[in-house]
C-alpha cells in the first residue's frame, strides 16, 4: 500500500485526538481498508471507533471508491457501494448519508436514485459544464432537489449541492505569498518522501505577522461563495488531491487561523468552525427553505472551458473497459452460482470459506476499476496494469471455483479436470482423446435463454450431443482472426440460472453439425464504385433482410421483414485527426476529446467474404488504405442467425451482431464507426445512463468544439429513430456516441494519442494505446413497440453471455429423460417475469446482525467480527426494468412471490427488505424530506412498502433489495 495514503490515516487520527474542534471526512473505502488491515494498531482502531462516536471523523459516500458516473454500469456503482458500507457497518455499526461525488466528470441521473436508495439523506457533486455552473451560480441555483428518475420522481429525490467555482479545493493563490495558500504540508512526494521533511510549495507558517493577512484571504473567499447560495452557511473545503499526508502541520496552522477570525468575527462579519459534510447539510436542512425540483435531466457531457470536452475518457483504453465488463458480468454469474450450490449442497466437499475468498477477490476488483481514473482510462499504464492484474487474479479465481463446482456435482473421476473459458480468443477444445470433451454453459439470467455459443476447436469435423445423447445444432466454420482454428457454434437453450452439459465429439460418419461455406468477393474500390449498375447481395433471416452493394462492399439497406420497412443504412470507419501539440492548439488526451475538423474515412478499398451456413451467416469485411493494400487494421464481421424449429428464437432472430477488429491506430487518430440512415431523426439521440435509464441527447451548436460536446456516453444502449422506426445499438463495454448529421449515429470504438501538456507528461497520460480492440455490437432494427419489448432483455443478453466452461469428464453415459433436471445447480430454474430483472443473487459472507440495536452492542462490546463467514444470509435484489408508459403491458407493477421463485433453492424462512447496500431494514430508514414546492411540508419519507407473505410487487424503475433466510441454514 502505498505510504501516501498510509500518512494521510495515520496522521489525521493522530491529530483528531489532540483538539476536540478538529474534524475530518474520508471517502473511499479501499484505501482506509488496507490501512486498517495492515497499518493501523489497535490503538488507532480504539481511537477511530471513539471519533466516529464522537462526530468528528466521518465517512461520507462510503463505497470502496468515489465511482465514475458516465461509463459504468449500475450494477457495478452497487456491488461498490455495498463492499465499502457492508465493512464500514460490519466495523463500526455506521451507514453513510451523505455523498462527496466531487471529482467524476459529470453527473449521472442515475446517481441520486442510487444514493437515495442507499439512504442518504442529501447528494454533492462538483464538476458540472462551466457555461452552465456560472450561470447556476450567478442566480443561487447551485442547491435543488433532484428527481433523478422520472417513473421514481419524489419517491427516490434527493437534495443535491453543487460546488462552485472553485470545486473541491481550497482556492491557491495569496496574494501575499507566492506559494499556494492553506496547504501548509506542501505537495506529496511520494514513494520517495523528502528526508528533511521539507516538502514542495509548503505554504507560509501561520505566524503573527501574516495571521491578519491569511484571515483576509480567507473571509474575502468565504464571503465571495456567500454571495452565491441562498443560506447563510457557506461550505468551505479545505484541502485538495494528495493532502493531509502531514495533518500535523496542516492543523496546527489551521486552529490559529480559525481562533483569530473568530476573535475577530464582528469586525470580519463571520465565524468559521471545523465541520463534516453532515454538519453542513444538517445546518441548511434546518433553515427550513423551499428548493426548486430539478427533473431527471443530468450533467453530461462536461467541458471546463470552450475547447475542453471532457468526452474522449468515454472511450479511453477501450480493452480496460472491456476487461472490467466481463470480470463484472463473470463475477455476476459466479455469484449465483455458488449460492445455489451452498444452498443445494450443505455438506459439500468445497471449502466454503476459501470459495467466498475467490469471490471476493473478484468483488474487490471489479469495485476498485470503478474508480473514476480507473475504467474511465485516465489512470497511466503502471496503475492501467494494476487494475488489469487484479481483474484478471479474480476472474482466475471465479472461474475456478465454478469449474470445482461444476467437477464436485459431476462427482468426476479423479481423471477428469475442468478448465474454463469466458469467451478469450485462445481458448478451445484440445484434440480429441478417449474422454469425452464436454461444453458445459451457464446462464446466469432469470429467465430462459437461446442463444449461440462459440468454441474453437481445431478441426471441422464435429458433432454436438446434449445430456440425453441428442443431437444439438450447430454450425462450424474456419475462424476470422485465426487460419489454423475452426470456430464451433453451439445452440443452447438453458434455463434461468441453470447449466447444460454438451457432449463435443468428432465425426463418425453421422453429421450433426452444419458447415458453413465462405465465398470470397473481389475487393472493391469504394472512390470509383459505379453507382449507376448496383448489384445488391442479399442476407436473409426471418427477421431481417440486410443487402450489401456488390459495387462498394459496404452494407446497402436493412429490411425489417414483419413490417416490410426498409431502412438505408450503410457503415463506415472514420478517424478524427487530433493535435498532440499545446503549442499548437486544443489537445485531444485521456479526458479530453478535441478534433481538428471532420472525420476523414479510412478505406479506400473493402475486401468482402459470407460465410453461410443453415443457422448462420457470417459477413467479413476488411477495410483497406487502397486497393492494393496488403494489411488491413478495420475488420467487421457481421453475424445473422436462423433458429430450426422448436427453438424460441425471438431474440437470436431479431439481432444483427456485430464485431469490429480496429487497430493498431497511427498516433492521435480516434476511430469511429458511423452508420448513416435515412431516418428523419432531426439528429436526436437517445442514450442509457448506466444501463438503468434513457437520456434524450438533441444536438446541441456552440460558438466552439460543437463535435466533441455533442458526445455522450454509451453504456449499454444508444438509438436513433423517426416517427415510425428505431434503430437500436446495444454495447458490451463503455462507448463515445454522437449523431453528428439527420440519420447518423457514430460510435467512438479507440483512441491512441501523445501529447506534450506537461502535466500529462508528468502522470504518463498521453493514451499511446497501441492494442487492437475487438468491441461487440449488436443492431435491433424495427418500429418502437417492438424495439420497446426487445431491447432491455437483449441488453442484458449481451451483458450477461453465458459461461462457457470446457471439460474432460470420463465415463459419463448419456441420462435417463428424468435425470435431466439434475443438471440445473438445483432441482428448479429461477425464472422472473419479463420485465424484472435479477440484479443479485448471492451471499455476501457480512458477519453483522441485521438487527441495528444488537449490531452497535455487539460492537461497543468489542464482539464484532467472531468466527466465519456468514453463509445463511442471501442477498437478493430485483429491479423493474421499464419506466412508466413505457409499454402497455411491461411498463405494469410485476407481482413476484419470492417463495415460489426461490423454492428451487430450499425453503424460505424468513424475508427482510433491506435499503439498497443492506445496511439499513426499511422500515426503520427516516429520509429527510426537504421542502419543495410540490411538497411544502418538511419532515421523514419511508422508502417503501413490504409484504409480510413474502409477495412483493415491484413498479417500474424500482430496485428492491432482501436479505433471505432458508431452513436448515
Amino acid at each position: 500500500m502505498h505510504a501516501y495514503a498510509a500518512n494521510v490515516y495515520t496522521s489525521v487520527v493522530e491529530e483528531l485526538m489532540k483538539g476536540k474542534q478538529r474534524k475530518f471526512i474520508a471517502v473511499e473505502q479501499e484505501f482506509f481498508r488496507l490501512w486498517w488491515d495492515a497499518v493501523g494498531t489497535d490503538r488507532y482502531k480504539q481511537q477511530v471507533h471513539q471519533l466516529l462516536q464522537e462526530g468528528r471523523l466521518e465517512f461520507v459516500i462510503g463505497g470502496q471508491v468515489m465511482h465514475d458516473e458516465a461509463v459504468t454500469l449500475i450494477d457495478d456503482q452497487i456491488l461498490q457501494l455495498t463492499e465499502g458500507h457492508g465493512f464500514l457497518y460490519e466495523t463500526f455499526g455506521i451507514r453513510p448519508q451523505f455523498s462527496w461525488h466531487v471529482d467524476p466528470f459529470g453527473a449521472s441521473a442515475t446517481t441520486p436514485t442510487l444514493f437515495a436508495l442507499a439512504g442518504f439523506n442529501a447528494h454533492l457533486i462538483s464538476r458540472i459544464d462551466y457555461d452552465l455552473k456560472a450561470d447556476m451560480q450567478k442566480n443561487k441555483k447551485l442547491q435543488f432537489v433532484w428527481q433523478g428518475s422520472p417513473s421514481l420522481s419524489e419517491r427516490q429525490e434527493i437534495f443535491t449541492h453543487v460546488m462552485d467555482q472553485y470545486s473541491y479545493c481550497t482556492p491557491s493563490q495569496i496574494p501575499f505569498s507566492n506559494r499556494s495558500g492553506f496547504y501548509w504540508n506542501g505537495i506529496a512526494a511520494f514513494p520517495d518522501p523528502p528526508k528533511d521533511g521539507v516538502y514542495p510549495n509548503m505554504s507560509l507558517p501561520v505566524t503573527d505577522t501574516n495571521i491578519h493577512l491569511y484571515a483576509q484571504t480567507m473571509v474575502a473567499n468565504i464571503k465571495e461563495r456567500a454571495a452565491w447560495f441562498r443560506t447563510s452557511d457557506v461550505l468551505w473545503p479545505w484541502g485538495c488531491d494528495k493532502q493531509f499526508f502531514n495533518a500535523s502541520v496542516q492543523y496546527s496552522n489551521m486552529d490559529l487561523l480559525l481562533d483569530y477570525i473568530n476573535q475577530h468575527s464582528d469586525e470580519f462579519g463571520v465565524t468559521v468552525q471545523y465541520a463534516t459534510v453532515g454538519d453542513y447539510f444538517q445546518a441548511v436542512y434546518s433553515r427550513n427553505l423551499t428548493w426548486e425540483i430539478r427533473d431527471s435531466q443530468d450533467f453530461l457531457p462536461y467541458s471546463t472551458e470552450p475547447f475542453q470536452a471532457w468526452t474522449g475518457f468515454y472511450t479511453s483504453r477501450s480493452t480496460l473497459k472491456g476487461i472490467a465488463r466481463r470480470a463484472s458480468s463473470l463475477l455476476y454469474a459466479g455469484e449465483s452460482f455458488f449460492t445455489q450450490y451452498v444452498l443445494k449442497h450443505p455438506a459439500s466437499s468445497i471449502c466454503k470459506c476459501r470459495a467466498l475468498k475467490q469471490l471476493q477477490s473478484l468483488r474487490w476488483a471489479v469495485s476498485e476499476v470503478q474508480h473514476h481514473d480507473g475504467i474511465t482510462g485516465t489512470e497511466s499504464p503502471k496503475v492501467k496494469d494494476m487494475y488489469v492484474n487484479n481483474l484478471m487474479y479474480g476472474m482466475f479465481n471465479v472461474k475456478k471455483l465454478m469449474a470445482s463446482i461444476i467437477f464436485d456435482m459431476n462427482n468426476a473421476k479423479k481423471n477428469g479436470e475442468v478448465y474454463s473459458s469466458i469467451y478469450s480468443e485462445d481458448s478451445g477444445i484440445p484434440g480429441a482423446t478417449d474422454v469425452d470433451q464436454y461444453v458445459v454453459v451457464y446462464n446466469p439470467l432469470a429467465w430462459n435463454i437461446t442463444t449461440f455459443v462459440t468454441v474453437s476447436v481445431s478441426h471441422s469435423a464435429m458433432s454436438v450431443y446434449d445430456e440425453l445423447g441428442r443431437s444439438v445444432p450447430a454450425q462450424v466454420q474456419r475462424s476470422a482472426e485465426s487460419h489454423s482454428t475452426y470456430d464451433l457454434h453451439i445452440l443452447v437453450a438453458v434455463s434461468g440460472l441453470s447449466y447444460r452439459k454438451y457432449n463435443v465429439k468428432p465425426w463418425n460418419g453421422k453429421q450433426s453439425g452444419f458447415i458453413g461455406r465462405p465465398v470470397k468477393y473481389k475487393r472493391k474500390d469504394i472512390t470509383r464504385a459505379d453507382q449507376q449498375s448496383r448489384q445488391l447481395l442479399p442476407v436473409v433471416n426471418n427477421c431481417y433482410q440486410v443487402l450489401f452493394d456488390q459495387n462498394t462492399n459496404l452494407m446497402h439497406s436493412i429490411t425489417e421483414r414483419e413490417t416490410n420497412q426498409t431502412v438505408q443504412v450503410t457503415q463506415e470507419f472514420l478517424e478524427y485527426h487530433v493535435n498532440g501539440d499545446v503549442m499548437k492548439g486544443p489537445i485531444s488526451d485521456n479526458y479530453l476529446f478535441a478534433p481538428n475538423a471532420s472525420a476523414v474515412p479510412v478505406s479506400k478499398a473493402v475486401g468482402l467474404e459470407v460465410v453461410s451456413g443453415n443457422l448462420m451467416t457470417e459477413i467479413r469485411q476488411y477495410f483497406y488504405s487502397n486497393i492494393t493494400s496488403q494489411d488491413y487494421i478495420y475488420a467487421m464481421y457481421t453475424r445473422m442467425y436462423t433458429v430450426p424449429e422448436g427453438y424460441d428464437g425471438k431474440l437470436l432472430c431479431h439481432r444483427i451482431e456485430q464485431e469490429y477488429r480496429v487497430g493498431p491506430l497511427e498516433v492521435n487518430r480516434e476511430a469511429v464507426l458511423r452508420t448513416s440512415t435515412n431516418l428523419n431523426t432531426g439528429q436526436l439521440l437517445y442514450t442509457d445512463s448506466n444501463g438503468y435509464q434513457i437520456q434524450k441527447r438533441p444536438f446541441k451548436a456552440y460558438m466552439n468544439n460543437t463535435v466533441a460536446r455533442n458526445y455522450y456516453p454509451m453504456v449499454q444502449t444508444a438509438y436513433i429513430e423517426d416517427d415510425t422506426t428505431r434503430l437500436m445499438l446495444l454495447a458490451e463495454r463503455a462507448h463515445g456516441v454522437s449523431s453528428q448529421r439527420n440519420g447518423q449515429v457514430e460510435v467512438m470504438l479507440h483512441r491512441r494519442l501523445w501529447n506534450n501538456l506537461q502535466w500529462d507528461l508528468n502522470y504518463n497520460l498521453t493514451l499511446n494505446d497501441s492494442s487492437v480492440v475487438h468491441p461487440v455490437i449488436w443492431l435491433i432494427l424495427g418500429t418502437k413497440a417492438v424495439t420497446n419489448i426487445l431491447y432491455r432483455t437483449s441488453g442484458l443478453a449481451l451483458e450477461h453471455r453465458p459461461v462457457v466452461m470446457f471439460g474432460a469428464l470420463s465415463g459419463d453415459k448419456p441420462k435417463l429423460p428424468g435425470q435431466l433436471q439434475q443438471n440445473s445447480v438445483h432441482g428448479s430454474p429461477v425464472t422472473v417475469p419479463p420485465n424484472l430483472h435479477l440484479q443479485a443473487l448471492s451471499i455476501p459472507g457480512w458477519r453483522y446482525s441485521s438487527n441495528h440495536t444488537e449490531q452497535v452492542r455487539s460492537i461497543r462490546m468489542g464482539k464484532q467480527k467472531q468466527g466465519d463467514a456468514d453463509f445463511n444470509r442471501v442477498l437478493l435484489r430485483i429491479r423493474h426494468l421499464y419506466e412508466v408508459g413505457e409499454d402497455p403491458v411491461l411498463s405494469q407493477p410485476a407481482m413476484v412471490n419470492l417463495k415460489f421463485l426461490l423454492k428451487g433453492l430450499g425453503s424460505v424462512m424468513a424475508v427482510e427488505e433491506r435499503s439498497l447496500t443492506g445496511t439499513w431494514d426499511v422500515k426503520a430508514l427516516k429520509q429527510w424530506k426537504w421542502k419543495t414546492a410540490q411538497y411544502p411540508s418538511r419532515g421523514f419519507s419511508n422508502s417503501t412498502e413490504t409484504s409480510d407473505n413474502c409477495i412483493v410487487t415491484v413498479h417500474p424503475k424500482e430496485i428492491r433489495t432482501f436479505f433471505v433466510y432458508f431452513q436448515g441454514q
